[in-house]
């Protein structure tokens, strides 16, 4: 998986920034997703309902367009957020299970720890 295999190749620290971002990233991604979905469920509702005027009401190509937006929306609004919390859950999960191997100084870290020292790059704290 992607965070064990970033642990490994760049350390601990690396893995720590990597899991922030993924669930900052992944909770705006459902958020937008549910909005997107629920705005075009409801522009259905609202040309259906006869809001735009008899002109683009049903069997307009306004109406054909609405019908394919809710027809992407309904996904978008059910299932993005739930899965994307999942993933989430998944990745820090997966991220505890690892971290024996992660924080391990022989194996952890490969690039940034063991190669970079070799070239005599020292660390915040000066290692």
């Amino acid at each position: 998986s992607t965070q064990s295999t970033w642990g490994i190749f760049f350390g601990k620290e690396a893995l720590a920034g990597l899991l922030p971002g993924a669930m900052v990233s992944g909770v705006q991604i459902a958020i937008s997703a549910s909005n997107t979905g629920g705005a075009w469920d409801n522009a259905k509702k609202y040309v259906e309902a006869g809001m735009m005027g008899q002109k683009h009401g049903k069997g307009s190509n306004t109406h054909k367009a609405a019908v394919i937006g809710d027809t992407i929306g309904d996904p978008m609004k059910d299932t993005y957020g739930p899965a994307l919390n999942i993933l989430i859950k998944l990745m820090a999960i997966i991220s505890v299970v690892f971290a024996p191997v992660v924080s391990d100084p022989h194996l952890g870290g490969l690039i940034f720890d063991q190669w970079l020292s070799g070239w005599g790059v020292k660390d915040a704290a000066g290692r």
